[in-house]
């Protein structure tokens, strides 16, 4: 019996020892959310910043100079170098203006190319009106038929005016910002209409291709850089001609020889739209 009794009692020790050693299920530690992803051996996506927008700003370059509305010549603004001269060709784009650009274009001279309508009424010179602008050349208008606007009316002076401008844009994505009126004469309406067209007005410190005695290259390279005219900001008139284009190339190696800077158009001040 004594036996009996001892071994009940030895059996209720060893099960109370074993229960002791187990753990409640609802006393274990949770596994915590924060744990790394090697410790609990699965992957996660972690949340992507997106950079903050960069708030772009577009920069409007202050105009370097101004056309003198009296001489037209060009007027240094600021610190702007004064020893420059501005290169302007009328009557294109009629026999040689693309290859003037061209020569322009090798020689890192900015010009400005005033066009005229009449020469802009088939498809091959509209294409060479775009390839002159797309190397960089400014475009101004110079009318469409090159008539004196003072002997016309102003609804034919509107005309003369408007289509180029409407011509122009539809060939480069661009209105002119230049109006140089033939033979340098404008009127009141020719004056107002290009102001409300945002067009800045244009005439010349000298010019000398038309005149007999320079219709040659030799002659005209010679007067161009060596006329008693030539000065700081003078307003250089050329045209699109045989014998300027041939000695374009001599004009801007002379011209620079003396000292000077060549504008660029897109420096000039001009008027509001």
């Amino acid at each position: 019996m004594k036996k009996q009794i001892v071994y009940v009692m030895a059996m209720l020790i060893l099960l109370l020892a074993a229960c002791a050693k187990e753990e409640p299920e609802d006393e274990k530690e949770p596994i915590e959310n924060n744990d790394s992803v090697e410790e609990r051996g699965g992957e996660t996506e972690e949340p992507v910043e997106e950079p903050p927008a960069e708030e772009i700003v577009e920069e409007v370059a202050e105009p370097l100079y101004a056309l003198n509305p009296v001489t037209y010549s060009v007027e240094p603004i600021g610190d702007a170098n004064a020893k420059v001269v501005l290169l302007t060709i009328d009557d294109a784009p009629d026999k040689r203006a693309l290859d003037m650009a061209k020569t322009l274009k090798r020689l890192d001279a900015p010009a400005i190319f005033f066009v005229n309508g009449h020469f802009l009424a088939t498809d091959e010179k509209k294409e060479v009106l775009k390839e002159i602008h797309d190397m960089g050349f400014m475009i101004g208008n110079h009318t469409k038929t090159h008539a004196n606007l003072k002997g016309i009316t102003e609804q034919q002076q509107q005309e003369e005016i408007l289509t180029v401008s409407d011509t122009v844009e539809r060939v480069i994505g661009e209105r002119p910002k230049f109006f140089r009126a033939p033979f340098g004469i404008n009127t009141d309406f020719s004056r107002a209409l290009a102001e409300k067209e945002g067009m800045t007005l244009m005439n010349w410190s000298f010019g000398y291709d038309w005149e007999k005695q320079y219709m040659d290259a030799e002659a005209i390279a010679d007067i161009m850089v060596n006329t008693e005219l030539l000065h700081n900001g003078s307003n250089l008139l050329m045209h699109d001609r045989e014998w300027t284009a041939d000695a374009l190339e001599e004009i801007v190696l002379g011209l620079r020889a003396k000292g000077y800077d060549l504008v660029d158009p897109a420096t000039i001040k001009v008027a509001k739209e």
